[in-house]
């Protein structure tokens, strides 16, 4: 999954983490790729900020990511 947002636009800051998580349900091996603004989701305070609309919070999202070992590339 690639990311190209953060604090500009939380929605789609989330949805490669919300792709992220459908594919661990399914039993797939993801990796996600931070690209441009979204660098900034390496800071725990700015995830922490982020929450989509009609989406989980991001932090849950970011740490199923990290809880099941997905790659986060930056």
């Amino acid at each position: 999954m690639v990311g190209t947002y953060a604090t500009d636009d939380p929605t789609r800051a989330s949805m490669p983490f919300v792709a992220t998580s459908g594919a661990l349900d399914r039993g797939h091996e993801p990796g996600v790729v931070l690209m441009g603004e979204a660098v900034y989701l390496m800071n725990d305070q700015v995830v922490d900020d982020i929450h989509g609309v009609g989406f989980p919070p991001l932090r849950e999202l970011w740490d199923k990511a990290v809880d099941n070992g997905v790659p986060i590339f930056v």
